[in-house]
Protein backbone atom coordinates (compact mmCIF):
# COMPACT_ATOMS: atom_id res chain seq x y z
CA UNK A 1 0.00 0.00 0.00
CA UNK A 2 3.09 2.41 0.92
CA UNK A 3 4.50 1.70 -2.25
CA UNK A 4 1.22 2.27 -3.85
CA UNK A 5 0.73 5.62 -2.53
CA UNK A 6 3.52 7.15 -3.26
CA UNK A 7 3.37 5.84 -7.07
CA UNK A 8 0.43 7.81 -7.07
CA UNK A 9 1.95 11.00 -5.97
CA UNK A 10 4.92 10.36 -7.98
CA UNK A 11 2.36 10.62 -11.17
CA UNK A 12 0.08 13.11 -9.74
CA UNK A 13 3.20 15.55 -9.87
CA UNK A 14 4.06 14.73 -13.36
CA UNK A 15 0.76 14.95 -14.39
CA UNK A 16 0.09 18.44 -12.96
CA UNK A 17 3.45 19.44 -14.61
CA UNK A 18 2.63 18.00 -17.79
CA UNK A 19 -0.85 19.56 -17.79
CA UNK A 20 -0.49 22.64 -19.84
CA UNK A 21 -0.71 20.69 -22.98
CA UNK A 22 -2.00 22.44 -25.92
CA UNK A 23 -6.18 22.27 -26.04
CA UNK A 24 -6.53 22.30 -29.73
CA UNK A 25 -5.25 19.24 -31.22
CA UNK A 26 -6.10 19.85 -35.20
CA UNK A 27 -3.67 19.45 -37.45
CA UNK A 28 -0.73 18.19 -35.18
CA UNK A 29 -0.89 14.37 -36.37
CA UNK A 30 1.96 14.71 -38.89
CA UNK A 31 4.28 15.27 -35.83
CA UNK A 32 2.95 12.08 -33.51
CA UNK A 33 4.04 8.91 -32.80
CA UNK A 34 1.59 6.71 -30.98
CA UNK A 35 2.73 3.88 -28.98
CA UNK A 36 1.47 0.86 -26.13
CA UNK A 37 3.74 0.39 -23.77
CA UNK A 38 3.03 -3.17 -22.19
CA UNK A 39 4.10 -3.68 -19.20
CA UNK A 40 4.27 -7.30 -16.89
CA UNK A 41 3.32 -8.26 -13.61
CA UNK A 42 4.36 -6.12 -10.49
CA UNK A 43 5.00 -7.24 -6.47
CA UNK A 44 1.94 -6.34 -5.21
CA UNK A 45 -1.30 -8.63 -5.86
CA UNK A 46 -3.00 -6.22 -7.54
CA UNK A 47 0.13 -5.76 -10.08
CA UNK A 48 0.19 -9.60 -11.00
CA UNK A 49 -1.64 -8.95 -14.11
CA UNK A 50 0.49 -6.49 -15.43
CA UNK A 51 -0.26 -3.13 -16.98
CA UNK A 52 -0.85 -1.30 -20.02
CA UNK A 53 -0.06 2.72 -20.98
CA UNK A 54 -0.69 5.00 -23.85
CA UNK A 55 2.12 7.14 -25.17
CA UNK A 56 1.92 9.67 -27.06
CA UNK A 57 5.54 11.75 -28.51
CA UNK A 58 4.66 14.59 -30.38
CA UNK A 59 7.67 16.49 -32.25
CA UNK A 60 6.34 19.32 -32.50
CA UNK A 61 6.17 20.14 -29.00
CA UNK A 62 9.20 17.74 -28.39
CA UNK A 63 6.85 16.23 -25.16
CA UNK A 64 6.74 12.26 -25.10
CA UNK A 65 3.08 11.76 -22.55
CA UNK A 66 1.79 8.65 -20.89
CA UNK A 67 -1.85 8.08 -20.76
CA UNK A 68 -2.75 5.93 -17.04
CA UNK A 69 -5.97 4.60 -17.04
CA UNK A 70 -4.68 2.27 -13.69
CA UNK A 71 -4.47 4.60 -10.84
CA UNK A 72 -6.23 4.37 -7.92
CA UNK A 73 -5.38 5.39 -4.36
CA UNK A 74 -6.18 3.89 -0.43
CA UNK A 75 -7.31 7.29 0.63
CA UNK A 76 -9.65 8.15 -1.32
CA UNK A 77 -13.11 8.19 0.40
CA UNK A 78 -14.93 4.82 1.87
CA UNK A 79 -11.78 2.94 -0.55
CA UNK A 80 -12.31 -0.42 1.13
CA UNK A 81 -15.97 -0.30 1.45
CA UNK A 82 -16.35 0.60 -2.13
CA UNK A 83 -14.06 -2.01 -2.92
CA UNK A 84 -16.29 -4.72 -1.24
CA UNK A 85 -18.82 -3.62 -2.73
CA UNK A 86 -17.28 -3.52 -6.51
CA UNK A 87 -17.52 0.15 -6.80
CA UNK A 88 -13.67 0.68 -7.01
CA UNK A 89 -12.82 3.89 -8.55
CA UNK A 90 -9.94 4.45 -10.82
CA UNK A 91 -8.81 7.15 -12.68
CA UNK A 92 -6.94 8.60 -15.81
CA UNK A 93 -3.92 10.36 -15.64
CA UNK A 94 -1.23 11.72 -17.84
CA UNK A 95 2.98 12.44 -17.21
CA UNK A 96 5.84 12.39 -19.03
CA UNK A 97 6.34 9.14 -20.30
CA UNK A 98 10.58 8.55 -19.63
CA UNK A 99 10.09 9.11 -15.95
CA UNK A 100 7.15 6.74 -15.87
CA UNK A 101 9.06 4.11 -18.09
CA UNK A 102 12.39 4.91 -16.32
CA UNK A 103 10.07 4.06 -12.40
CA UNK A 104 9.03 0.60 -13.86
CA UNK A 105 12.73 0.06 -14.79
CA UNK A 106 13.53 0.76 -11.09
CA UNK A 107 10.84 -1.83 -9.90
CA UNK A 108 11.65 -4.55 -12.03
CA UNK A 109 9.02 -4.79 -14.39
CA UNK A 110 9.04 -6.04 -17.55
CA UNK A 111 8.65 -3.00 -19.71
CA UNK A 112 7.92 -3.59 -23.92
CA UNK A 113 6.36 -0.59 -26.49
CA UNK A 114 4.84 -0.95 -29.19
CA UNK A 115 5.26 1.76 -32.01
CA UNK A 116 2.06 1.78 -33.73
CA UNK A 117 1.49 2.10 -37.95
CA UNK A 118 -1.32 5.14 -37.71
CA UNK A 119 -2.27 7.74 -40.27
CA UNK A 120 -2.07 11.42 -38.99
CA UNK A 121 -6.20 11.67 -38.71
CA UNK A 122 -5.87 8.25 -36.82
CA UNK A 123 -3.50 9.59 -34.39
CA UNK A 124 -4.96 12.92 -33.62
CA UNK A 125 -8.20 11.22 -33.20
CA UNK A 126 -6.50 8.88 -30.69
CA UNK A 127 -4.43 12.09 -29.05
CA UNK A 128 -7.65 14.22 -28.57
CA UNK A 129 -9.79 11.34 -26.85
CA UNK A 130 -7.01 10.62 -24.60
CA UNK A 131 -6.02 14.43 -23.48
CA UNK A 132 -10.16 14.29 -23.24
CA UNK A 133 -10.24 10.88 -20.67
CA UNK A 134 -7.72 12.93 -18.32
CA UNK A 135 -9.51 16.34 -18.13
CA UNK A 136 -11.49 16.52 -14.09
CA UNK A 137 -14.92 15.54 -15.65
CA UNK A 138 -14.15 12.28 -17.25
CA UNK A 139 -11.22 10.95 -15.53
CA UNK A 140 -12.58 8.71 -12.77
CA UNK A 141 -14.27 5.39 -13.83
CA UNK A 142 -15.85 2.38 -12.48
CA UNK A 143 -13.12 -0.39 -12.66
CA UNK A 144 -13.84 -4.07 -13.55
CA UNK A 145 -11.12 -6.44 -13.64
CA UNK A 146 -12.28 -7.73 -17.13
CA UNK A 147 -14.45 -5.54 -19.20
CA UNK A 148 -13.45 -2.13 -17.83
CA UNK A 149 -9.78 -1.50 -16.89
CA UNK A 150 -6.90 0.11 -17.42
CA UNK A 151 -6.37 -2.11 -20.40
CA UNK A 152 -9.58 -1.44 -21.97
CA UNK A 153 -9.71 1.91 -21.90
CA UNK A 154 -6.75 2.39 -24.50
CA UNK A 155 -8.25 -0.41 -26.63
CA UNK A 156 -11.53 1.29 -26.98
CA UNK A 157 -9.57 4.71 -27.95
CA UNK A 158 -7.27 2.07 -30.90
CA UNK A 159 -10.67 0.77 -31.72
CA UNK A 160 -12.52 4.12 -32.39
CA UNK A 161 -9.45 5.27 -33.98
CA UNK A 162 -9.37 2.22 -36.52
CA UNK A 163 -13.25 2.53 -37.33
CA UNK A 164 -13.92 0.03 -35.58
CA UNK A 165 -11.95 -3.24 -37.17
CA UNK A 166 -9.54 -3.30 -34.15
CA UNK A 167 -12.64 -4.93 -31.83
CA UNK A 168 -14.17 -6.24 -35.24
CA UNK A 169 -11.07 -9.08 -36.20
CA UNK A 170 -11.39 -10.15 -32.33
CA UNK A 171 -15.64 -10.00 -31.31
CA UNK A 172 -15.97 -13.36 -32.24
CA UNK A 173 -13.04 -15.10 -32.74
CA UNK A 174 -12.42 -17.76 -30.56
CA UNK A 175 -10.07 -16.77 -27.28
CA UNK A 176 -7.16 -19.14 -26.03
CA UNK A 177 -8.41 -20.26 -22.90
CA UNK A 178 -11.70 -19.04 -20.59
CA UNK A 179 -10.89 -15.69 -18.32
CA UNK A 180 -10.16 -17.99 -15.40
CA UNK A 181 -7.42 -19.73 -17.17
CA UNK A 182 -5.97 -16.66 -18.05
CA UNK A 183 -6.33 -15.28 -14.78
CA UNK A 184 -4.67 -18.35 -13.18
CA UNK A 185 -1.59 -18.04 -15.69
CA UNK A 186 -0.63 -15.49 -13.51
CA UNK A 187 -1.29 -16.55 -10.67
CA UNK A 188 0.06 -19.81 -10.28
CA UNK A 189 3.20 -19.73 -8.46
CA UNK A 190 0.76 -18.74 -5.26
CA UNK A 191 -0.90 -21.98 -4.16
CA UNK A 192 -2.90 -19.86 -1.52
CA UNK A 193 -4.13 -16.82 -3.51
CA UNK A 194 -4.84 -19.11 -6.75
CA UNK A 195 -7.23 -20.74 -4.79
CA UNK A 196 -8.84 -18.16 -2.93
CA UNK A 197 -8.90 -16.24 -6.31
CA UNK A 198 -10.78 -19.00 -7.99
CA UNK A 199 -13.02 -19.84 -4.94
CA UNK A 200 -14.15 -16.18 -4.78
CA UNK A 201 -14.82 -16.23 -8.65
CA UNK A 202 -18.25 -18.23 -10.27
CA UNK A 203 -18.80 -19.63 -13.86
CA UNK A 204 -19.44 -16.64 -15.74
CA UNK A 205 -15.53 -17.21 -16.31
CA UNK A 206 -15.76 -20.16 -17.44
CA UNK A 207 -17.21 -20.08 -20.38
CA UNK A 208 -15.55 -19.97 -23.77
CA UNK A 209 -14.21 -16.39 -24.40
CA UNK A 210 -13.27 -14.44 -27.40
CA UNK A 211 -10.15 -12.41 -28.59
CA UNK A 212 -11.83 -9.46 -27.91
CA UNK A 213 -12.98 -11.09 -23.77
CA UNK A 214 -8.85 -11.72 -23.77
CA UNK A 215 -8.08 -8.09 -24.51
CA UNK A 216 -8.26 -7.12 -20.87
CA UNK A 217 -4.74 -8.46 -19.73
CA UNK A 218 -1.61 -6.12 -20.95
CA UNK A 219 0.19 -9.66 -22.44
CA UNK A 220 -2.93 -10.34 -24.84
CA UNK A 221 -3.15 -6.79 -26.22
CA UNK A 222 0.53 -7.29 -27.22
CA UNK A 223 -0.02 -10.76 -28.78
CA UNK A 224 -2.81 -9.08 -30.69
CA UNK A 225 -1.31 -6.16 -31.89
CA UNK A 226 1.99 -8.18 -33.23
CA UNK A 227 -0.69 -9.76 -35.99
CA UNK A 228 -3.65 -6.89 -36.62
CA UNK A 229 -3.94 -5.57 -40.02
CA UNK A 230 -6.64 -3.03 -41.03
CA UNK A 231 -7.79 -1.99 -44.06
CA UNK A 232 -7.02 1.74 -44.53
CA UNK A 233 -8.81 4.80 -46.41
CA UNK A 234 -7.67 4.22 -49.75
CA UNK A 235 -8.36 0.03 -48.92
CA UNK A 236 -5.38 -1.18 -48.50
CA UNK A 237 -4.56 -3.61 -45.73
CA UNK A 238 -1.75 -2.44 -43.50
CA UNK A 239 -0.19 -3.70 -40.24
CA UNK A 240 -0.59 -1.96 -37.06
CA UNK A 241 2.62 -2.64 -35.69
CA UNK A 242 5.45 -0.35 -37.11
CA UNK A 243 8.15 -1.60 -34.51
CA UNK A 244 9.15 -3.23 -31.12
CA UNK A 245 11.10 -2.37 -28.05
CA UNK A 246 11.87 -4.23 -25.27
CA UNK A 247 12.93 -1.43 -22.93
CA UNK A 248 13.72 -3.84 -19.35
CA UNK A 249 13.13 -7.63 -19.33
CA UNK A 250 12.21 -8.81 -15.28
CA UNK A 251 14.62 -10.58 -13.45
CA UNK A 252 14.08 -13.09 -10.81
CA UNK A 253 10.06 -12.82 -10.96
CA UNK A 254 7.87 -16.40 -11.55
CA UNK A 255 6.81 -15.87 -15.50
CA UNK A 256 3.93 -15.79 -16.86
CA UNK A 257 2.56 -19.06 -18.35
CA UNK A 258 1.44 -19.04 -21.80
CA UNK A 259 -0.37 -22.13 -20.99
CA UNK A 260 -2.27 -22.67 -17.54
CA UNK A 261 -1.31 -25.78 -14.83
CA UNK A 262 -3.84 -27.89 -13.69
CA UNK A 263 -3.91 -27.12 -10.25
CA UNK A 264 -6.14 -29.61 -8.82
CA UNK A 265 -3.72 -32.37 -8.08
CA UNK A 266 -2.30 -30.13 -5.46
CA UNK A 267 -4.99 -29.17 -3.63
CA UNK A 268 -6.31 -32.75 -3.59
CA UNK A 269 -2.64 -33.65 -2.11
CA UNK A 270 -2.93 -31.34 0.64
CA UNK A 271 -6.78 -32.22 1.14
CA UNK A 272 -5.60 -36.15 1.65
CA UNK A 273 -2.47 -35.18 4.06
CA UNK A 274 -5.31 -33.07 6.34
CA UNK A 275 -7.93 -35.97 5.81
CA UNK A 276 -4.94 -38.45 7.04
CA UNK A 277 -3.61 -36.46 9.98
CA UNK A 278 -7.47 -36.49 10.92
CA UNK A 279 -7.23 -39.95 11.23
CA UNK A 280 -4.56 -40.07 13.23
CA UNK A 281 -6.44 -38.05 15.79
CA UNK A 282 -9.38 -40.22 15.90
CA UNK A 283 -6.98 -43.58 16.27
CA UNK A 284 -5.40 -41.48 19.30
CA UNK A 285 -8.74 -40.60 21.15
CA UNK A 286 -8.64 -44.59 21.14
CA UNK A 287 -5.96 -44.68 23.58
CA UNK A 288 -5.71 -41.25 24.88
CA UNK A 289 -9.67 -40.01 24.69
CA UNK A 290 -9.45 -36.69 26.08
CA UNK A 291 -6.24 -35.97 23.99
CA UNK A 292 -7.15 -37.08 20.77
CA UNK A 293 -10.99 -35.66 21.46
CA UNK A 294 -9.27 -31.89 21.93
CA UNK A 295 -7.22 -32.61 18.66
CA UNK A 296 -10.18 -33.35 16.47
CA UNK A 297 -12.82 -30.74 17.86
CA UNK A 298 -10.27 -28.16 17.71
CA UNK A 299 -9.31 -29.01 14.22
CA UNK A 300 -12.92 -28.97 13.30
CA UNK A 301 -13.38 -25.94 14.81
CA UNK A 302 -10.85 -24.42 12.90
CA UNK A 303 -11.15 -25.22 9.29
CA UNK A 304 -14.72 -24.87 10.46
CA UNK A 305 -13.61 -21.15 10.65
CA UNK A 306 -10.96 -20.91 7.55
CA UNK A 307 -13.82 -22.37 5.11
CA UNK A 308 -16.54 -20.16 6.91
CA UNK A 309 -15.42 -17.04 6.77
CA UNK A 310 -13.96 -17.80 2.77
CA UNK A 311 -17.89 -19.18 2.22
CA UNK A 312 -19.15 -16.16 4.31
CA UNK A 313 -16.88 -13.67 1.62
CA UNK A 314 -18.02 -15.74 -1.24
CA UNK A 315 -21.78 -15.77 -0.66
CA UNK A 316 -21.66 -11.67 -0.28
CA UNK A 317 -19.59 -11.25 -3.46
CA UNK A 318 -22.15 -13.88 -5.18
CA UNK A 319 -25.01 -11.77 -4.24
CA UNK A 320 -24.68 -8.54 -2.40
CA UNK A 321 -22.07 -6.77 -4.90
CA UNK A 322 -21.00 -5.70 -8.34
CA UNK A 323 -18.13 -7.97 -8.60
CA UNK A 324 -20.50 -9.84 -11.40
CA UNK A 325 -17.63 -12.03 -12.29
CA UNK A 326 -18.17 -13.51 -8.63
CA UNK A 327 -22.01 -14.03 -9.27
CA UNK A 328 -23.40 -17.63 -9.82
CA UNK A 329 -20.52 -19.26 -7.67
CA UNK A 330 -21.65 -22.96 -7.54
CA UNK A 331 -18.79 -23.05 -4.70
CA UNK A 332 -21.13 -22.04 -1.81
CA UNK A 333 -23.29 -24.40 -2.30
CA UNK A 334 -20.63 -26.74 0.05
CA UNK A 335 -18.83 -23.66 1.22
CA UNK A 336 -20.89 -21.10 2.89
CA UNK A 337 -22.01 -19.52 5.93
CA UNK A 338 -23.24 -22.55 7.98
CA UNK A 339 -19.41 -23.77 8.07
CA UNK A 340 -19.02 -21.19 10.62
CA UNK A 341 -21.15 -23.20 12.56
CA UNK A 342 -18.31 -26.04 12.86
CA UNK A 343 -16.65 -22.95 15.58
CA UNK A 344 -19.20 -23.37 18.69
CA UNK A 345 -20.00 -27.29 17.97
CA UNK A 346 -16.10 -28.38 18.07
CA UNK A 347 -15.44 -26.22 20.89
CA UNK A 348 -18.25 -27.66 22.88
CA UNK A 349 -17.24 -31.02 21.62
CA UNK A 350 -13.77 -30.48 23.41
CA UNK A 351 -14.26 -28.79 26.26
CA UNK A 352 -17.86 -29.36 27.76
CA UNK A 353 -18.18 -31.41 30.93
CA UNK A 354 -21.44 -33.51 30.03
CA UNK A 355 -21.37 -35.77 27.77
CA UNK A 356 -24.66 -35.68 26.35
CA UNK A 357 -23.98 -32.76 24.72
CA UNK A 358 -20.85 -33.24 23.78
CA UNK A 359 -22.42 -36.74 21.82
CA UNK A 360 -24.69 -33.96 20.02
CA UNK A 361 -22.51 -31.99 18.78
CA UNK A 362 -20.37 -34.35 17.55
CA UNK A 363 -23.21 -35.87 15.78
CA UNK A 364 -24.26 -32.11 14.46
CA UNK A 365 -20.28 -31.75 13.27
CA UNK A 366 -20.88 -34.93 11.34
CA UNK A 367 -24.43 -33.98 9.52
CA UNK A 368 -22.32 -31.02 8.76
CA UNK A 369 -19.43 -32.57 6.91
CA UNK A 370 -21.56 -35.04 5.42
CA UNK A 371 -23.53 -32.10 4.05
CA UNK A 372 -20.14 -30.62 3.03
CA UNK A 373 -18.74 -33.74 1.42
CA UNK A 374 -22.21 -34.55 -0.28
CA UNK A 375 -22.88 -31.35 -1.49
CA UNK A 376 -18.90 -30.83 -3.05
CA UNK A 377 -19.35 -34.25 -4.73
CA UNK A 378 -22.81 -32.70 -6.51
CA UNK A 379 -21.26 -30.40 -7.96
CA UNK A 380 -19.00 -32.13 -10.32
CA UNK A 381 -22.00 -33.72 -12.11
CA UNK A 382 -23.78 -30.48 -11.60
CA UNK A 383 -21.19 -28.76 -14.09
CA UNK A 384 -21.79 -30.65 -16.71
CA UNK A 385 -24.67 -29.24 -17.30
CA UNK A 386 -25.54 -26.46 -19.67
CA UNK A 387 -25.11 -22.97 -17.81
CA UNK A 388 -23.41 -24.80 -14.34
CA UNK A 389 -20.25 -25.24 -15.63
CA UNK A 390 -17.14 -24.11 -13.05
CA UNK A 391 -13.97 -24.83 -12.98
CA UNK A 392 -14.24 -25.47 -9.19
CA UNK A 393 -11.75 -29.21 -9.06
CA UNK A 394 -9.22 -27.24 -6.86
CA UNK A 395 -12.02 -26.55 -4.45
CA UNK A 396 -13.57 -29.67 -4.58
CA UNK A 397 -10.04 -31.74 -4.15
CA UNK A 398 -8.99 -29.61 -1.49
CA UNK A 399 -11.91 -29.79 1.12
CA UNK A 400 -13.54 -33.48 -0.01
CA UNK A 401 -10.88 -35.67 1.75
CA UNK A 402 -10.89 -34.43 4.64
CA UNK A 403 -15.02 -33.86 5.13
CA UNK A 404 -15.09 -37.34 3.88
CA UNK A 405 -13.33 -38.66 7.36
CA UNK A 406 -15.34 -36.20 9.75
CA UNK A 407 -18.70 -36.79 8.02
CA UNK A 408 -21.04 -39.82 8.52
CA UNK A 409 -19.86 -42.38 6.05
CA UNK A 410 -17.58 -44.21 7.06
CA UNK A 411 -19.74 -44.98 10.37
CA UNK A 412 -22.85 -45.69 7.61
CA UNK A 413 -19.70 -48.04 5.90
CA UNK A 414 -18.49 -49.76 9.35
CA UNK A 415 -21.93 -50.44 10.09
CA UNK A 416 -22.56 -52.42 5.79
CA UNK A 417 -19.45 -54.25 6.51
CA UNK A 418 -20.35 -55.21 9.91
CA UNK A 419 -23.74 -56.65 9.31
CA UNK A 420 -22.45 -58.33 5.65
CA UNK A 421 -19.42 -60.16 7.98
CA UNK A 422 -22.40 -61.04 10.67
CA UNK A 423 -25.21 -62.31 8.67
CA UNK A 424 -28.60 -63.21 10.76
CA UNK A 425 -29.85 -66.56 9.98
Amino acid sequence: MKKTGVFLAFLMTLSAANAAYPAETSGRGDYLTVKIAVIGPGDELYFWWGHLGLIVEDRLTGTSRFYDYGVFSFDNENFFLNFAFGRLLYSSVVSDASAVVNRYVETNRDITIFTLNLTSEQKEAILHAAERNVLPEYRDYLYNHFSDNCVTRITNLLDDALGGQFYGMAENAPGRYTLREHVRRHTYFSPFWDWLLNFLMGRSIDSPSTVKQELFLPSEVGRALRTFHYIDDNGTEQPLLASVEIINAATGRPPVLDKPVSQWPYALCLGTAIAFALLLFNLASKKHPVRGRLALALSQAFLGLLLGLAGSVAFFMAFFTNHDYSWRNINIVFVNPLLLAAVPLGFITAFSKKECRRVLCKKLLKGLWTYIFLGGVLTVPLGLLPGYGQQNQATVALIAPFALVLSFIPDWLGSIRKSQSNPRG
